[in-house]
């Protein structure tokens, strides 16, 4: 079965700032919360994905668990070396079943692993949310972290007042990832997504029940959007992320609205990696 975009992490070193910028452009950020191996977020909700504006804040938190390795040890070192788009998380109905999925394709990465917090609501009211996620590895993306991502209180997690942003985003186009070789990635991200492949002369394409995944090379992503795609020197990189805009009015304003010389190419406006703490954000009218 397909599995669409769940959400996606924005690594980045100093986390009120990135809230900052993302409240600059439009977007409604909910509060600061704090995991137990020492990463800290801010989430921003559109229906059914999310952006987790991540850090990690209390390094002496880690310990030897998959979570602390395998999503804190990670950002840690990934911040090291850069910020940005560290880790793609898809929807999951059954986080086990696909972890069997992700051993019969020979890209598991980890055991089905469950965590719970208490989450608040817009009044304050204390709610429990968990999470059950498998992760999968693409030997040749070492820089992407991947998991499947189950929710088993979605109904204390989503929150349309969340969802409501003053940029007008109502949803995630796609992301787009960078490679210097996007076909040698094609059979893991098939078997990561499950959804069928559109191949192009410059990468590939999944249509995914929510968003796109496109793998392209560095030269046509710059091409296409005008922007300088990342560092693939230690392979694949995640580069983008699409939001859809109901109103293609807002778009021309959206880097007005933060002060940035963002670009606005017809009916698409784009703020580039070193105005967006190493993250290309892409605003389209809604399809």
């Amino acid at each position: 079965m397909p599995r669409g975009l769940d959400h996606i992490v924005h690594a980045v070193r100093d986390l009120d700032a990135a809230a900052e910028l993302y409240r600059s452009l439009g977007f409604t950020v909910g509060a600061r919360n704090r995991h137990p191996w020492g990463t800290h977020n801010y989430l921003v909700q559109l229906p059914g994905f999310f952006v987790e504006l991540l850090t990690l804040a209390e390094p002496d938190k880690l310990g030897n668990d998959g979570f602390s390795q395998l999503f804190g040890a990670y950002n840690r070192d990934f911040l090291k070396r850069q910020e940005g788009l560290s880790l793609l998380i898809l929807e999951s109905r059954d986080a086990a079943a696909d972890e069997a999925a992700f051993r019969a394709a020979g890209i598991a990465a980890s055991d089905t692993m469950r965590f719970e917090r208490e989450g608040k609501r817009p009044d304050g009211s204390p709610v429990k949310v968990g999470f059950s996620l498998a992760f999968a590895e693409d030997r040749r993306a070492r820089e992407i972290h991947f998991a499947v991502c189950q929710q088993h209180y979605p109904e204390n997690f989503w929150n349309p007042a969340f969802q409501k942003h003053a940029n007008g985003a109502i949803g995630i186009a796609g992301i787009i990832a960078v490679a210097d070789d996007p076909a040698s990635h094609r059979a893991f991200f098939a078997a990561f997504a499950g959804a069928p492949v559109r191949d192009g002369k410059d990468g590939f394409v999944m249509a995914t029940p929510r968003g796109e995944i496109e793998v392209v090379t560095p030269q046509a992503f710059t091409a296409r959007l005008g922007v300088a795609a990342p560092d693939v020197k230690r392979g694949a990189r995640l580069a983008a992320m699409r939001f859809a805009v109901a109103d293609a009015d807002l778009l021309q304003d959206v880097p007005e609205l933060a002060g940035i010389a963002g670009l606005y190419e017809g009916n698409v406006a784009i703020i580039g990696a070193d105005d967006a703490m190493g993250a290309v954000i892409v605003f389209e009218p809604s399809r």
